[in-house]
């Protein structure tokens, strides 16, 4: 699907929540008025299969796009990606990026580069925003204006690039005709699927060292022709269970339902909204622990024997840190520095 209209995506709450509902029809009646705008309405993008009529529709839109989803930004961008639906993230100010952790200046590290997209996206930019953030539809019609008026500066500019790079005009009589796109309709649009539960790769900070593989006991992770990680059996991935997210040394999987916002997709140090809770403040389980026994549970629940922290624990982190810190992680810093 190609038009001159920016195309903008609203990926529906799951479930019957008035207050979601009344906030997706409020905006959604709100940009049906606007002009450059071509409206879709999906169900909640985790759960699009891919023979869904609203994934096969977004596999269909060719130009850029905003996608307003009840997600953090980061994990509806890769999981678009990894849906097969690329392009370059776009950046909003609704979405600023996460602060520098306060120590990172302090003692600077050499990080391994992400591996990047998995998939060669066209050339168009994608803005996800959190419908979560603001309760009233305005703030995100008015983002979405000045995001219409960012593309349309973009494409006169890339227009006229296009003409002075190409003075001639080319003849295409005798070409066969496009084949039209597909037709799809609200109704097919949003049947309603299943729910589903499967990690999601940021590639843009997985560095492809496999510890996911293998501590994954149920073939969820595979390699593709490139050796690099892939979820390739999404849906041998047991409901509920985000141990491999703990495992993930750079925290680039996304479990994008889960509770925590670590877990969910939350930009790293930008977590300011945690509450603590005080029985896991003083004498709290290492990362790797609960991983282990969270893989044990689901082991016991297939018929199959515990095995603890004997299989798919990467030594080499014995004294690395299992991802970037949270307000909980600063705050047991400060009170070991206290000694109380």
């Amino acid at each position: 699907m190609s038009s001159g209209k920016i195309t903008v995506v609203i990926s529906q709450a799951p479930g019957k929540n008035p207050a979601k509902r009344a906030l997706e029809e409020n905006l959604a009646a709100s940009l049906l008025m606007e002009s450059g705008i071509e409206l879709s309405i999906v169900p909640h993008l985790y759960d699009l299969g891919p023979d869904h009529t609203g994934r096969l529709f977004l596999e269909s839109i060719q130009g850029d796009m905003v996608v307003l989803a009840w997600l953090f930004p980061r994990a509806a961008y890769w999981l678009l990606d990894r849906d097969g639906i690329g392009g370059t993230e776009g950046q909003s100010p609704l979405h600023p990026l996460a602060p520098k952790d306060e120590d990172e200046d302090e003692e600077p590290t050499v990080k391994a580069p992400g591996i990047g997209s998995a998939i060669g996206g066209p050339n168009r930019t994608i803005w996800c925003l959190d419908l979560r953030d603001h309760a009233g539809h305005q703030v995100y019609l008015e983002e979405i204006r000045r995001i219409s008026a960012e593309v349309t500066l973009l494409r006169q500019a890339r227009q006229a690039q296009k003409q002075a790079n190409q003075p001639v005009a080319i003849i295409t009589l005798g070409l066969p005709p496009q084949k039209a796109a597909p037709e799809f309709t609200p109704e097919n649009l949003l049947e309603a699927p299943g729910r589903r539960w499967y990690p999601v790769i940021d590639y843009s900070r997985c560095t492809n060292c496999l510890e996911c593989l293998d501590f994954c006991l149920f073939g969820v992770y595979g390699v593709d022709g490139l050796d690099r990680i892939l979820v390739e059996n999404q849906d041998s991935c047991k409901k509920g269970c985000p141990a491999c997210s703990r495992v993930c040394p750079e925290q680039a999987i996304i479990f994008p339902d889960y509770k925590s916002p670590a877990i969910a997709g939350a930009p790293v140090g930008n977590i300011s909204g945690l509450k603590i809770d005080l029985s896991k403040l003083f004498g709290g389980e290492d990362a790797m622990v609960v991983a282990a026994k969270e893989r044990d549970r689901e082991l016991v629940r297939d018929g199959r024997e515990a095995v603890g922290q004997t299989v798919g624990i990467a030594r080499r982190q014995a004294n690395k840190p299992s991802g970037p810190k949270d307000d909980l992680d600063s705050l047991l810093d400060t009170l070991d520095s206290l000694d109380i």
